[in-house]
Formats: C-alpha cells, structure tokens, sequence
C-alpha cells in the first residue's frame, strides 16, 4: 500500500473513533478501505454523516434494491468508482450482473419503471440539481412515492454525493480487494474515476 493508493492525506492520528472506523471495516470487508483511512481525521463526522443516511432511508421506507440503484446511478454519474464498485456489486446481488453493470454504464433500461424514476432523478441530481421538472417529480409520485418520502429520498441522494465527493476529492483510489470481489461485468463497467489501488 502506498501513499498514492490511500490518498493525498497523511495518516490520521490514533483515536477512539478512527480505531472504530478502522476495526469496523476489518469485521465488514477484512481490510481498513483507503477511503475509511480519509474519514479517520473526522470519524465524529463520518458517524453524523451515516447517522443522516440511514434516516433518509427510513423517512424514504427504500429498499436495499432501490438504494442501490440510487447510489450506482450517482457514483456512474460522478465517476466515482468507489461507490460504484462497492454498490454495483450488491445490485448485481439483487437484480442481477448485466443490470447492474448497464446501471453502471449510464443505461438504465434494464431496471423496472419505478427504479428508472429512481435512477433518473439520482442522476439529475449528480449532474445539475436545477435540470429537475415537475414531471421528474410526478414520476417519483407514479413509482409510490408521497412527498415526504420525496424529500427524504432527495437528501439520501444528496448526501451520497457529498459522501463521494469527499472520497474522490482526497484521492483515494478504490481497493484492490473491492474490485476483485465485484462480479466482472461490474468490474469492467466501472473504467472511470481514479485507478484501482496497486494498478
């Protein structure tokens, strides 16, 4: 592991709450993910910041599907590959490797109507928040969505993009061992961001 893999950051000081971030990732993946080694300067916030994810998906009452469509969605428009990788492979877990990695592509014909709403206002989002109409909105509505779940799914999205935002912008690159996990046709529709790690 090298300097560049992990990012433009020097490593964080021990603290209780890095050391947390760092031995949650070793029972989750088995390894500490370079961009945990980023947040570990601001473990208080990393906790506030999924503390406000998981209320969104509460307020928004999404799936693990659906939310992996939005965050795939997002990370594919960001180019972020992190994101991308990681949530690629549990959609592919639950819609299937050729779903996921067309998702991934930026094609989301493959998913149900409802998810395309999904997906199409995630990538809104992404791209240029003030493109969304009164019929994206409409559209979401159609999919079973009440407003407040509206605006709950609305802020979920949002702060997925801050979350990548933060990981990209700090350089580092996603984990060699998160992309050898990834079924292969995630694995090689995620050919934007920065490089897999020890590449």
């Amino acid at each position: 592991m090298t300097t560049d893999d992990t990012g433009f950051l020097r490593p964080a000081p021990s603290s209780p709450g890095a050391d947390r971030l760092f031995a949650d990732d070793r029972e989750s993946f088995g390894y500490v993910m370079n961009l945990t080694r980023a947040w570990a300067h601001v473990p208080e916030i990393h906790d506030d910041l999924f503390g406000l994810v998981d209320r969104t998906i509460d307020a928004a009452g999404l799936t693990f599907r659906q939310r992996g469509v939005l965050v795939s969605a997002v990370a594919s428009t960001m180019g972020d590959p992190h994101c991308a990788l990681a949530w690629g492979t549990r959609l592919a877990g639950e819609a299937g490797d050729d779903v996921a990695a067309s998702v991934l592509r930026g094609d989301d014909g493959g998913l149900e109507p409802g998810e395309r709403a999904l997906a199409g206002w995630a990538r809104k989002l992404a791209r240029d928040p003030n493109s969304t109409t009164a019929a994206d909105v409409e559209a979401l509505r159609a999919a079973g969505y009440d407003d407040r779940q509206i605006s709950a799914l609305t802020v979920f999205v949002a702060l997925r993009i801050a979350f990548s935002t933060v990981n990209d912008a700090l350089g580092a690159r996603p984990d060699e061992q998160l992309a050898r996990s990834a079924p292969h046709g995630v694995r090689t529709a995620v050919t934007y961001g920065r490089p897999v790690a020890g590449t």
